[in-house]
């Protein structure tokens, strides 16, 4: 009872924080950026964190915090404005969006289409944020209880899941991307004794490969390296229309709304799936599940609602294990750990006694953010749809300067512009081999984790694996292990058939076959 009590004595406190007159202006600064970063196709929430991590360095911690979650939850959202205009998802996350939205659009409704996303995505995120709020406390009694075996053997499974869920696909794709990341975080001084590893005589790999460096290379760099050389014409046929929608019309979608909430809270909670990954499985539920699902891909205002709800709500539900385990639940979830990492907060099973203020502090920012995010959303969708006027050939090389600043600001280093250009290169040509990205980020976060865990845990059974045979959670991490393991080969065996079918081609498929029976 006293720990409850404690709890919502915090919860006050964030909110007499957040209410501070110089915090809003960086949450309405930091939610607009992001939206604008959104709304450009090849510009994603990922690149958004990347591009403007190094704008809170000098910050305070608070006030870091509430910026990038601002940016986190408006370029998430600002991908549909694209999406519904032109046919472009501005972000992976809106790309199930489009399907109905430009329909919707080319029928004179676009801007019912953004303003319902956008209203959809608010719902989304202040479900999904409750739902951490409320969640996330029983999770720490779980985490209290994790020793070293548990440790190792939850990286193990982060990678190993984000390997699978990443791609729709060749998971060994996913496992062998995830394991290079594992690999390179091998590389410098072990941490426990001290001993170099992988370094080659250089010196400046005794520090191992900085996170953010590698971050901004893998999701910034190779994003302006694939971007530079697609065509896609940039013109705006559809009228914008009326954006504020009417609420009595949102009324019949609650159940949908309700439903793609649990949704991305439960995707976003898996290490890697990611937003993407949330709203595609949300749209092709919501379009079996629906009253209509004939009017699926033909403008059914159910299709932009689905998906965005289900990518908002991601949100909230990776952060339950980045806060509890400090383990990842998306990319853009990876840089909000580095940027937490980086002004000296840690993230994991102690968090609750070393800084118990922050998860009700960032449940609070992302309220208000979202807040900030559906009124700038609404306000500002006429005039950002003349970004989406910009040529990319232009744009982007003025990004290419931001990724420079970001990778060198951290530690004043010219050793990490090279790193950043390294994984730039590498993340370009995994990108072009059709591998995910997102694996090898979570590899490089989750590698030093397994190989620490690892090791303590044999020092302390003196080097015998039975011992893990008596932890219940160990057991059931194995479990989940083979399960994996054994659900990947099952996918990898179907892939190689011939006339395979993926999970996105089946949802592209029924709507095709749906629109030649209207």
């Amino acid at each position: 009872m006293n720990d409850a009590i404690q709890y919502l004595v915090m919860l006050y406190e964030s909110v007499g924080i957040i209410l501070d007159v110089k915090l809003l202006f960086i949450i309405m600064g930091g939610s607009v950026m992001g939206l604008m970063v959104g709304v450009i196709p090849g510009l994603t929430a990922t690149m958004a964190l990347a591009l403007l991590i190094n704008i809170s360095y000098g910050m305070e911690i608070h006030a870091a915090i509430a910026f990038l979650l601002a940016v986190y939850v408006g370029s998430t959202t600002g991908g549909l404005g694209s999406a519904i205009m032109m046919n472009i998802p501005g972000t992976p996350a809106a790309a199930a969006t489009a399907i109905d939205g430009f329909q919707l659009a080319k029928q004179g409704k676009g801007g019912l289409a953004i303003g319902t996303g956008y209203l959809a995505s608010f719902i989304g995120t202040i479900f999904s944020t409750l739902i951490m709020l409320f969640l996330t406390p029983l999770i720490y009694i779980i985490a209290l209880k994790f020793g070293h075996w548990e440790m190792f053997l939850l990286a193990l499974f982060g990678i190993m899941i984000c390997g699978s869920l990443s791609t729709d696909q060749d998971p060994l794709k996913g496992w062998l991307v995830g394991f290079i990341g594992f690999l390179a975080a091998m590389i410098g001084m072990e941490p426990i004794y001290a001993y170099p590893r992988f370094t080659f005589g250089m010196l400046q790999f005794q520090g191992g490969i900085p996170l953010i460096p590698a971050l901004i290379g893998v999701f910034g760099i190779s994003e302006v390296l694939t971007v530079l050389q697609e065509s896609v014409p940039y013109r705006i046929d559809g009228k914008v229309g009326r954006v504020v929608p009417e609420l009595g019309k949102f009324r019949p979608y609650l159940p949908a709304t309700i439903r793609s909430g649990i949704i991305g809270a439960i995707i976003g909670a898996i290490p890697g799936a990611g937003e993407d990954i949330g709203a595609w499985m949300s749209y092709d539920i919501g379009r079996r599940r629906s009253k209509h699902p004939e009017l699926f891909g033909k403008g059914a205002l159910e299709g932009v609602i689905c998906p965005e709800v289900a990518n908002n709500a991601v949100i909230g539900g990776a952060m339950i294990p980045m806060l509890t385990l400090a383990i990842p639940g998306s990319a853009p979830n990876a840089l909000m750990l580095a940027a937490m990492q980086l002004h000296g907060i840690r993230p994991g099973p102690t968090m609750n006694m070393e800084t118990p203020w922050l998860l009700p502090y960032v449940g609070i920012t992302l309220f208000a953010a979202s807040g900030a995010m559906l009124f700038w959303g609404l306000t500002l969708a006429k005039p950002m749809i003349a970004i989406l006027k910009i040529k990319r050939e232009i744009l982007l090389p003025l990004v290419v300067p931001m990724t420079l600043i970001g990778a060198y600001a951290g530690e004043a280093r010219i050793f990490n512009v090279y790193i950043m250009l390294f994984f730039g290169v590498l993340g370009y040509i995994l990108r072009r081999m059709d591998y995910p990205l997102a694996p090898l980020v979570l590899g490089i976060i989750l590698g030093p984790i397994a190989d620490i865990s690892f090791r303590r845990a044999l020092m302390q059974s003196r080097a015998a694996i039975l011992p893990l045979l008596e932890r219940p959670i160990g057991l059931i991490l194995i479990a989940c292990l083979f399960f994996i393991i054994y659900a990947g080969v099952k996918r990898i065996i179907l892939f190689y058939r011939p006339n395979r079918v993926t999970m996105t081609s089946e949802i592209l498929k029924n709507v095709e076959e749906g629109e030649k029976k209207a």
